[in-house]
């Protein structure tokens, strides 16, 4: 699926069109095996052949990339199988035994917007949302409509397949489900669309500001904490993250947290890593955790109160790591892996496909 990150750069290109241009938007809607990207994925192609958000940037892309500019200037929606039966040659040289089918619809500003608008929405606002893309009935490729909802009024269809498919539990991951009613047998693809992950970073240090721009670079929200006003204006402190001077007691108040934020304890002072921990009690979190050695760790948990989250104390993969980078890339490589329920291993010893 495509991120926050990508869903921003998507929204944010098509919202630069100019008046009266084209482009295409690719979705991946369909996959099995081993394949570059997830159900879900999306790719916006201008006519010119510039790419928002690659694929692949290999020879599926290079494909998909000149079909979408046909799309461009016909004006009608495609559906592409790269498969043993169609796409073989493109698969052959991929290297891998994935399959995959792609839609491909032309995209204006003006009607786009319709529905980028309210999912544009959500991410700002932290709402995870869902997307529903009815591309098919009775097995053949129509105008593309979509649909989002995220729990408030006024964002999803009134009535119709696509209302009917927003009424389906919310995936897990991008599938395509089946609605049938009166006027056919409909495809939609239905999919979750999550906020941008956040990450809070309490302690203003060397390994603190390696941790901030690295979360930067993938796409998260990024908060830097300290009670010490003058270690939050430090010369080395990365573009981009917020900064926030505030005490252990009056953390939940300073701070915005939800069930998408990540949390990780690195003053360097164990009694302000308790009282800041302890401040998050009951709070629900994707990830908390402490950089520690296993002695000090254990010591956290025991001052610990009741938090209701697991600690990750030492925080990090076991990758050797030894410098602030390192350290920072083991954190936030943890954080990923508990996001994506995984295990953090080599993928040499996975079983299955990498992506699945």
């Amino acid at each position: 699926m495509s991120s926050a990150a990508e869903w921003r750069a998507l929204i944010d290109a098509v919202e630069g069109l100019a008046d009266g241009a084209s482009a295409a938007m690719a979705t991946l809607i369909r996959t099995r095996g081993s394949t570059f990207r997830h159900a879900g994925t999306r790719m916006l192609v201008h006519a010119d052949g510039r790419v928002v958000c690659e694929l692949s940037g290999g020879c599926p892309q290079r494909d998909i990339v000149e079909r979408a500019r046909v799309v461009i200037r016909d004006g009608l929606p495609l559906r592409v199988g790269y498969n043993a039966e169609s796409g073989l040659d493109v698969l052959m040289e991929m290297g891998c035994d994935g399959e995959l089918e792609v839609l491909i619809e032309p995209i204006e500003r003006a009607n786009a917007m319709a529905w980028l608008a309210p999912l544009d929405a959500s991410l700002r606002e932290r709402r995870p949302a869902t997307l529903a893309t009815w591309f098919a009935r009775d097995g053949a490729t129509i105008a593309p409509r979509h649909a989002v909802s995220d729990g408030t009024n006024g964002n999803a269809p009134a009535r119709g397949t696509l209302r009917e498919a927003l009424a389906h539990p919310r995936p897990e991951r991008a599938d395509v489900i089946a609605v049938r009613n009166a006027g056919g047998h409909d495809e939609v693809l239905l999919e979750p669309v999550q906020p941008p992950h956040a990450l809070i970073v309490i302690g203003s240090n060397a390994t603190a500001h390696a941790l901030l721009r690295l979360a930067g670079a993938l796409g998260w929200q990024t908060t830097l904490v300290d009670n010490d006003p003058r270690r939050l204006d430090a010369s080395d402190l990365p573009a981009g993250p917020a900064t926030c001077c505030t005490e252990p007691g009056r953390l939940r108040e300073a701070v915005a947290f939800d069930p998408q934020t990540s949390v990780v304890a690195m003053t360097h002072n164990f009694a302000r890593d308790v009282a800041y921990l302890n401040g998050l009690e009951g709070i629900p979190l994707a990830y908390v955790g402490a950089l520690s050695s296993r002695v000090r760790a254990s010591r956290l948990l025991d001052e610990l109160e009741t938090p209701g989250w697991m600690l990750h104390a030492p925080a990090g993969l076991d990758i050797g790591a030894n410098t602030p980078e390192e350290i920072a890339l083991a954190i936030a490589a943890e954080i990923l892996a508990v996001q994506r329920a995984r295990e953090g291993g080599p993928l040499l010893a996975t079983a299955g496909a990498v992506l699945a």
